[in-house]
């Protein structure tokens, strides 16, 4: 890599005008954003204790836009979280970014003692030496698509549907044939709660995945709805809702964010079929990516010990290959701060959070 000509990036929030046109944006930036930068999502964490804030990126190629969470500890100052950014053209601009996120904290005096960040770089060795060569800490995973099943939904309908694993094209294929159907259902408290049991009855059976309370799912679903860029979809049977996903386009990426299932159902590929509904709809919007949102990484799929394994074997029956992020890394912007932190600081934050709200700190 020739350090000579890394990019040199300045940091700033963001004008009240960017801020109105947020989504648009994001959707514009190198990778295409991601819908945990959206407006929709700085909506939900507002109420969910978290401050949000609107970083630019800016550099001689293209702007970078993103959204910050953060956090305010007594002592320890704030810590933000770049959830899935910053976007970047390619993992080499990583030390240019952290330059200019320290230079931007300490100019503007903001009292940030550390930033977490999680970009859509994919895993490799090469990637990790940017990243830590840049002085940034790995540190656990937080979102469940860190390891993920992406599938190419550009492709017309007939060559896609080919394109898919053997295993989900003749699920599909089968659950047409025998006639199930899927259905758009509207954003209602009744479907809403329906939804909501059918995913804590999946999660309970196939992983040890924590779900969030209702609450939070609620606000999360009808932010991305009331914005054209989610729906909510079911497969009945005997008149009840049998099978549920919630899937959102944002840009030109589509995500199966949320899904769930009775354990006992008699239609055969019945979850496929909401699945290729979901991606045919998608595409119709302009979609050209379809993320089915967390497996186990590449190297544990076979690994029925994964929280993720059953979801995982569900996933790659569409998409062959399962692909790696870097994950989260932390920049230390203060040293002594940021070892208070890791030693005691966050364990407490995330305990006393927990017990005061019952919710997830992240």
């Amino acid at each position: 890599m020739d350090t000579a000509h890394l990019r040199e990036f300045t940091a700033r929030f963001a004008t009240s005008e960017e801020v109105a046109n947020w989504d648009s944006h994001v959707t514009a930036n190198p990778n295409g954003g991601n819908l945990l930068q959206s407006e929709a999502f700085a909506e939900v964490k507002q109420h969910f204790g978290w401050k949000t804030l609107h970083l630019v990126y800016e550099t001689a190629d293209y702007t970078s836009y993103n959204l910050v969470l953060e956090k305010s500890f007594p002592v320890l100052g704030k810590l933000w979280y770049l959830i899935k950014g910053p976007d970047v053209a390619g993992v080499e601009d990583i030390p240019g970014i952290a330059a200019a996120n320290a230079e931007f904290v300490k100019r503007a005096r903001l009292g940030v003692f550390a930033i977490k960040i999680e970009p859509d770089v994919i895993l490799s060795d090469a990637a990790r030496r940017v990243i830590e060569g840049a002085g940034l800490v790995k540190t656990h995973n937080l979102q469940p698509n860190d390891s993920t099943a992406l599938l190419d939904i550009s492709p017309e309908e007939n060559q896609l549907l080919r394109n898919l694993h053997s295993r989900g094209r003749n699920a599909v294929r089968r659950a047409i044939r025998e006639g199930v159907e899927v259905h758009n259902v509207d954003p209602s408290e009744e479907n809403f709660k329906s939804m909501y049991a059918l995913m804590t009855d999946t999660v309970q059976a196939k992983s040890q995945v924590r779900v969030r309370e209702y609450e939070y799912y609620r606000q999360f679903w009808t932010n991305f709805i009331k914005r054209g860029q989610g729906r909510l979809m079911f497969v009945y049977e005997n008149g009840v809702p049998s099978v549920g996903a919630f899937v959102i386009n944002y840009g030109r990426k589509g995500t199966y964010k949320d899904g769930g299932s009775l354990q006992k159902r008699n239609q055969y590929g019945d979850s496929h079929l909401v699945q290729w509904t979901a991606i045919n709809q998608l595409k119709e919007l302009g979609c050209t990516e379809y993320d089915f949102c967390g497996t186990p990484p590449s190297d544990k799929l076979k690994d029925t010990s994964n929280p993720f394994h059953g979801l995982g074997l569900f996933k790659t029956s569409f998409s062959k290959t399962v692909t790696d992020f870097v994950g989260c890394y932390d920049q230390v912007i203060s040293p002594l701060k940021y070892k208070a932190w890791i030693v005691a600081g966050e364990r407490v934050a995330r305990q006393l959070y927990t017990r005061r709200t019952g919710q997830q700190f992240y």
